[in-house]
């Protein structure tokens, strides 16, 4: 358990990194004109340590097509569904509803995996999910200005990322290479995120500086896959999704070390507090 639990929170670490560099790389581009830079450049450097990382021993066709099932959504419909309640709801509402990936992949672990839920479990995640809620929510409360129905695109990408867990799992239990995971579900990732920016006319792309920042933050999120991946082979996905939701927790501390914010509003420190607390329980369930 210990074991898959630090994969999961140095993944959890590189997904809050690749939020830093995300913000940065937003000031010169779109995010789906950057998410077209980032996903393929990942997928390119996998196939380029494909001959030294990749495993084939025990690789099944049915755990190909799992991965591959997997690369359609996550994480280029996640990317683009992200993107669309940015621009509608703005980032507070989409951060938020993001949190509630844990419990959408805790109940496909029980329905599809078999996995047991046990009262820590249940402790441990809900604490994580409020913790990341008091966390990422502003309290803002200027008024609604887009359309209801707008809500479902968050939780959708919610969904999606959960169930890229639970089926990347199953393919796991198939053919135990976390990396013929990244490689494949990258792979076509990649094909999905540059056709839905070829259809969407030319990239709007407008400044060159932000090209090494989707790079990065494409090589810092494929590497966070992977890590989970390799979570995900050794643990459970009750245990794996709600360490790897604790992204904003490092993305909070290094936007502090780089902006030199030092003070931590009591809101942040609460979240952040109740958030530890929740692995904490999750570790010794």
């Amino acid at each position: 358990m210990l074991e898959s639990a630090s994969w999961a929170l140095a993944a959890a670490a590189g997904l809050g990194a690749a939020m830093v560099t995300t913000r940065r790389g937003l000031r010169y581009a779109t995010p789906l004109a950057g998410a077209a830079i980032g996903v393929p450049s990942t997928a390119l450097v996998f196939w380029c340590l494909a001959p030294f990382l990749l495993d084939t021993d025990g690789f099944t066709l049915a755990a190909a097509g799992i991965y591959a099932l997997v690369g359609l959504f996550f994480p280029a419909a996640v990317t683009l569904l992200t993107f669309s309640g940015n621009q509608r709801m703005g980032p507070t509402i989409t951060s938020s509803a993001s949190c509630t990936t844990p419990m959408f992949a805790l109940s496909g672990a029980i329905l599809f995996l078999g996995e047991t839920l046990t009262a820590g479990n249940m402790l441990g995640t809900a604490a994580i999910v409020l913790g990341m809620l008091v966390l990422t929510w502003s309290g803002d409360a200027r008024p609604r200005s887009w359309p209801l129905w707008a809500m479902v695109l968050p939780f959708a990408a919610a969904a999606m990322r959960a169930l890229a867990q639970v089926l990347t799992k199953a393919g796991l239990a198939l053919s135990g290479s976390p990396y013929a995971a990244g490689l494949i579900g990258y792979t076509v990732s990649a094909v999905v995120i540059l056709t839905a920016a070829r259809m969407s006319g030319p990239r709007q792309l407008t400044d060159r500086r932000a090209t090494p920042w989707f790079v990065a933050t494409g090589l810092l999120n494929g590497g966070s896959v992977f890590l989970m991946y390799t979570a995900l082979a050794k643990g459970q996905v009750a245990l794996v999704s709600p360490i790897v939701a604790t992204y904003p927790l490092f993305t909070l501390a290094l936007s502090m070390l780089l902006l030199r914010q030092e003070r931590v509003p009591p809101r942040v420190a609460l979240g952040a507090l109740v958030t530890v607390a929740g692995v904490a329980v999750l570790l010794a369930a």
